[in-house]
Formats: C-alpha cells, structure tokens, sequence
C-alpha cells in the first residue's frame, strides 16, 4: 500500500503543478478532467500523509523503549501501542479511498421520476418520492432545484426532472434508481382497499459540455406554447421546447420557464446527461440491460423498494432492509437505508478486491 500511496502522493503534485499552467487552463476539457483527478486524489494524499506520520511515532516510540527506564517504558509502549491504533483505522479508510473510482464521483444528479403503475395514484407516489428527496437533499449539504414538470389532475407528477448539486449527491442517489412501489388505500378509492401503484425513478449523472460533443445538425428543436394541467395554456408565447436527438431518438421537453433560450439550455443539460448515460452503457457492453436494470417497465415484480402505509414500513429488497418508520423516511429521513445501501457497495468492492488479489 505504501508504495502505491507514493506514487499517487507523485502524481497529485505533478496535477497540482500542471494545473497552474496556462496552456492546460486554456484546454477546458483537459482542465476539468484534470481537476477532478486531482480533487479525488487530494484526500488520498492527505490521509497518506497522516499514516506515515504514525508509523514514524510508533517506530521512534518502540527504539526508545529499549533505552528507557522502567517508568518510561509504560509510558512509551502506550504511545507506540496509540499510534499503531491510529496506523490501522487510516489503513482501514485509506482501502475504501483506493477502491476504482465511480467515474461519476463528484458530478450533480439529474433525476427523472414517472408514475407508472396505478394511473392517478402512481402520479400522486410521484409526488411523494419527490417531496422525500427534497426533503433528504438539505440533510446533506445539496440544493435541488426542479427543471420541468408535468402536474396532474389531481395533484401528483406524470414526471418530474430536477438536478441536485453538492458532494456525494451521484455517491448516494445513484441508489435510488430503479422502480418503487407503494401500497395503500388511494384517494379515489372509495372501499377502503389496499392498492399497489409503482413509480419509476431514472438517476442520471449531469454532463457538461465537453462531456458530450452534440453536433447541431443532428438535432430538432420544435417550440409551442407551455400548457398545464388539463391543456390550458400558461404562456402565450411558444416558450416551451422540445429537443429530439436524431441519431438516438432521445426526446427531452421543458415548460417551466418562461424564456425559450432558458428553456432551451434546460434540455440540452438533460439531453448531454441522457447521452452520456448511453455512451456509459455502450461502453459496458451492456447498454439495453443496462437501462432496464434502473428504470425497468415500472412493473411491481421490478421493484427496488416497497413502501407499505399501513405497516409504516419500507423495505429495499437489494439489501433485505425492513425500517418501519415510513413516515419519517418521506420527510425525508433517508439516511439510514443510504448509508446500508453505500456500505453494501464498499463490502462488495472490498470483498472482490481481496478475492481478487
């Protein structure tokens, strides 16, 4: 490990030099590639410092034992003895910190929801996941601001796209990909029966532009009036944009501003992140499971996480966790089933790390 902290310690002053040069920094995509090496690298190099620091305390606290007085002895080992303690616990950090870094880390979310199963009560669990993740965000330390929307007749969302920005967001909301399900008696039903709706949720990393090459030519951009719920109109000019990526197919529509250019830079941010999940996916040789695997169809036998009302209960059955706190995990109490499901991922990655090596 020592050997391998050496030479990233090498490689973090060789990013911290060539980043004050000029020529780099006039190379936006460079610079920024450049800077995220560097950013990830810089508590790695920081923790390594600190390693070597207590390895030197417990080496010179062990030669001077053998030298020291009965008195001083006891006193000697119980430093050696501390320092050792400490030289475990950043061995012990510094693993997880050296495991193969997420390409993703450190970029802002995008997140995509959809009522799916249920008709106006899947709508109406879309409104509630998101109001949990608006609610989680300032927890910790993230802004969310929402890009469009499309409200329905009841009050719930046919689909919500927002961006969440801050460090760790793609760490932990990659996680909540995937279908959820809700079960409990709707609104409209007027019986008093349990009903099962589910609600699809889409994580995509936000992309920049020197990300993702979008050569004009390929795309079709078609403007209207915004409308809300039920068709009528919100604006009367043709604000509203829809952007189709011709050679994908991929289709992305923003409303919610009142200016077309702002509307207009709304979907491009959307589409750069779609595309850039796509090339991610072609890259893994994976690309069509790999889509499925997070939205799926929005069918109930997909689900990554039940929410059961009358129970107060949520399980996530990646992990087999059962909370029975619903309540305050939709106010925004996630944190314990995103601390299990990020822990489960440093297991398995350490796990396959030692099995490997």
């Amino acid at each position: 490990m020592l050997e391998r902290l050496q030479a990233l310690e090498q490689e973090h002053a060789e990013l911290e030099a060539r980043l004050a040069d000029p020529e780099v920094a006039a190379d936006n995509a460079r610079f920024v590639e450049m800077s995220r090496r560097y950013a990830a690298l810089s508590e790695i190099v920081e923790l390594s410092r600190r390693l070597r620091g207590h390895l030197d305390d417990a080496e010179v606290a062990k030669a001077l034992i053998e030298e020291a007085d009965q008195g001083e002895k006891e006193e000697l080992r119980a430093e050696a003895t501390a320092a050792e303690a400490d030289v475990a616990a950043l061995e012990d950090e510094l693993r997880v910190l050296l495991l193969p870094a997420d390409p993703n880390e450190g970029r802002n979310v995008i997140v995509e929801i959809r009522g799916a199963e249920g008709g106006e009560e899947a709508n109406l669990f879309a409104r509630d996941l998101f109001e949990m993740y608006k609610a989680f965000a300032p927890t910790q330390g993230w802004t969310l601001e929402v890009l469009t929307s499309t409200t329905s007749d009841l009050g719930g969302f046919d689909d919500i796209t927002f961006i969440v920005k801050g460090d760790g967001a793609w760490t932990r909301l990659k996680f909540e990909a995937g279908p959820h399900r809700v079960q409990r008696v709707p609104v409209t039903e007027s019986q008093g029966r349990v009903h099962t709706s589910s609600a699809t949720v889409t994580v995509l990393p936000e992309a920049e532009e020197v990300d993702v090459d979008i050569d004009p030519s390929d795309l079709r951009i078609d403007t209207y009036r915004s409308s809300g719920a039920g068709g009528q109109h919100v604006n009367t000019t043709d604000s509203a944009v829809r952007i189709t990526h011709l050679p994908t197919g991929e289709v992305v529509s923003m409303q919610d501003e009142k200016s077309q250019l702002q509307n207009r830079e709304r979907a491009l941010k959307v589409l750069r992140s779609r595309l850039l999940r796509r090339e991610e996916e072609r890259r893994q040789a994976d690309a069509s499971a790999a889509r499925k695997g997070q939205t799926g169809s929005g069918g109930r036998s997909e689900k990554i996480r039940t929410y059961n009302v009358k129970e107060n209960r949520v399980t996530d059955h990646r992990l087999g966790l059962t909370i029975h706190k619903l309540d305050r995990i939709l106010a925004g109490e996630l944190g314990q089933i995103s601390d299990a499901l990020v822990q489960d991922e440093r297991a398995r990655q350490l796990s396959e790390q030692t099995d490997g090596g």
